[in-house]
C-alpha cells in the first residue's frame, strides 16, 4: 500500500551531488544519515535546545522526502540528495559529534508535523546569516536557545504555532508504495482507495479528470478517471493503474498539495476515515455502507456466526442479516442498524484481526470477485437476458464484476423475485443460465411476475406457475 502513514526507514539511499549531477549514490542507516546531517549543518557547542531543534528539523525534511517518494516517483534511484540548494548536507565518511549522536539516537523516531496533516514537516532551514529562508534560522534557533528558549518555543518560532512533535513512529524497511501488480477494474483494496483520493484532488486542478467515489471498489467510474488521467500527462490510455500511472499519480498529487513544500495543503487522507458516520442503516448506499461490508466479510472469514454480505455499497438485506448476525454473536442489541456501539465493536473486532499479522495480502483476497472467466459467462449471459428484458442493464463483457455487472445483476435478481444482492449466488447464477440459454421469454409485467415460464420465487418453490 502507499505509505499513507509515515515511518522511518531502517536505511536512506543518499545522492553525493545535485538530481541530475553525476555522483555516487550511498545507502546508510537512518539514524547515520541524520548524525551526518546534524554535524554538517550545526556546531556541537550549540545549546541543547537548539541543537534537539535543528535535529528534528532535519528528520522531518529528510522524513518528508521519503514520505512522497519526492525523487523516486521521479525515476531517480535515491531518497535525497547532499545538495544544500535543494535538501541537506551530507559529507560521506565525516567525523559524528558525540553530544549530537546521543541526541539523534534519543529523537530519531520523533518529527515534526502540522495538527491534522498526516505528512512529516518539509522542514526547510538555513543559517540565517549567509543565507536566509522561509523556515527555520539555524543561527536564529542558537539566539532564542542562548536566551532561554525550549525546543517547542523555538520550532514555533519558525514554523508555526501549528506544528506538533510527533514521537514513538514505527522503524520499518525502506518499502515502495508500488502495490506491485497493477490495478484495473474490479480490485478492490487500500491501494484503490489511494487512487480514487488522488484523482479527486488532482481533478481540482484538472477539471477533465471525472471526480469518482472513494469507496475502494476499482469500478467503471475510476476506470474513466484513470483514463482522463493518462490522456493528461501522455501515458497509455489502458484505464490501468501500473507502474508508471501509480508514480506519476504519487507524483502530480504531491505538486498539487504542495507536500513536499513547507506550507503544503495537508494530508489528512490515511486510506479510509473509520470514523463512525453518525448513521447507516438499510436502504443506504455509498462508501460508508462499502466499508461496513468489507469490515463484515472479513470478520465472516473467522467467524462463521457472521454471515457475509456483497461488497455492493448498498445497505440491502443481506447486509442487515450480517449485521444483525454480529450484534448476536457479540452481545449487542439485535437491530439490524450499525449505530455507534455497533460500528465501533465491529471496527475493533476488524482492527483485531488486521494487526494480528494479517496484512492486505491476505485479507483482500477475501473479498476478491468471481475469477475472470467465471464473469464473463455471467456478463455473456446477463448481455443476453436484456436482450429479452428491457429493464435490465447489459453490462460490459470485461471479465471484471464491476458496478455495472454488480447492478445488472441486481436487477435481474429484482425482476425474478430473488433477494436482492447484486452478488450472483448458486441460485442466480442457476437461473441466469437457464433464462440465457432458452431465451423464449419475454419480459410482461403483471404484478412482477413473469409469464411465458420465467418463474417467480414462489412459483420456483412449488407455487403456481403463471
Amino acid at each position: 500500500m502507499p505509505p499513507l502513514e509515515p515511518y522511518i526507514p531502517e536505511t536512506i539511499t543518499v545522492h553525493l551531488g545535485a538530481p541530475d549531477e553525476q555522483a555516487e549514490n550511498v545507502t546508510v542507516a537512518f539514524a547515520d544519515y541524520v548524525k551526518n546531517v546534524v554535524s554538517s549543518e550545526i556546531y556541537p557547542t550549540w545549546q541543547e535546545a537548539a541543537i534537539r531543534a535543528n535535529t528534528l528539523a532535519v528528520i522531518s525534511f529528510a522524513l518528508n522526502r521519503v514520505f512522497t517518494e519526492y525523487y523516486k516517483s521521479r525515476g531517480y534511484p535515491f531518497d535525497i540528495t547532499a545538495s544544500t540548494a535543494i535538501d541537506q548536507k551530507y559529507i560521506e565518511g565525516r567525523n559524528i559529534y558525540e553530544n549530537v549522536s546521543k541526541i539523534v539516537d534519543e529523537l530519531v523516531t520523533s518529527y515534526i508535523r502540522r495538527r491534522g496533516s498526516l505528512e512529516p514537516l518539509a522542514a526547510k532551514f538555513c543559517n540565517g546569516v549567509t543565507v536566509t529562508c522561509d523556515g527555520l534560522s539555524q543561527w536564529g534557533s542558537q539566539y532564542l536557545a542562548q536566551d532561554g528558549a525550549t525546543v517547542d518555543t523555538i520550532l514555533r518560532t519558525y514554523y508555526g504555532d501549528d506544528i506538533e512533535i510527533v514521537m514513538g513512529a514505527p522503524i520499518q524497511p525502506l518499502t515502495p508504495s508500488y502495490p506491485g501488480e497493477p490495478l484495473k477494474n474490479g480490485d478492490v483494496g487500500v491501494n484503490v482507495a489511494w487512487v480514487q483520493t488522488a484523482l479527486n484532488r488532482i481533478a481540482q486542478d484538472y477539471p477533465a479528470i471525472p471526480k469518482v467515489t472513494v469507496d475502494a471498489i476499482y469500478g467503471a467510474g475510476t476506470e474513466a478517471a484513470v483514463k482522463a488521467f493518462q490522456r493528461a500527462f501522455s501515458l497509455e490510455e489502458d484505464g490501468i493503474v501500473g507502474n508508471d500511472t501509480w508514480y506519476k499519480l504519487r507524483t502530480v498529487y504531491v505538486a498539487v498539495t504542495k507536500l513536499a513544500e513547507l506550507r503544503s495543503e495537508g494530508l489528512r487522507f490515511t486510506s479510509f476515515s473509520w470514523e463512525y458516520p453518525e448513521r447507516v442503516a438499510p436502504g443506504e448506499i455509498g462508501a460508508k455502507v462499502t466499508q461496513l461490508q468489507y469490515m463484515l466479510r472479513v470478520l465472516a472469514a473467522f467467524n462463521d456466526a457472521v454471515s457475509e454480505p456483497p461488497l455492493s455499497g448498498s445497505y440491502n438485506a443481506a447486509t442487515e442479516q450480517s449485521v444483525r448476525d454480529f450484534q448476536l454473536a457479540y452481545g449487542l442489541p439485535v437491530t439490524g442498524v450499525a449505530d455507534r456501539e455497533t460500528w465501533n465493536k465491529i471496527y475493533d473486532q476488524f482492527t483485531s484481526i488486521r494487526d494480528s499479522g494479517f496484512g492486505e495480502e491476505d485479507l483482500f483476497p477475501i473479498l476478491r470477485e468471481p475469477p475472470a472467466e467465471t464473469t464473463f459467462a455471467l456478463q455473456r449471459q446477463l448481455a443476453l437476458s436484456a436482450d429479452a428484458l428491457p429493464e435490465l442493464p447489459k453490462p460490459q463483457v470485461n471479465g471484471a464484476y464491476d458496478d455495472a455487472t454488480r447492478e445488472s445483476v441486481a436487477v435481474f435478481q429484482r425482476l425474478t423475485d430473488l433477494p436482492v444482492t447484486g452478488e450472483a449466488d448458486e441460485e442466480t447464477k442457476k437461473l441466469l443460465a437457464e433464462f440465457a440459454e432458452t431465451q423464449k421469454y419475454r419480459y410482461a409485467a403483471r404484478d412482477g411476475q413473469f409469464p411465458g415460464g420465467l418463474l417467480s420465487r414462489g412459483a420456483r418453490d412449488g407455487g403456481e406457475q403463471i
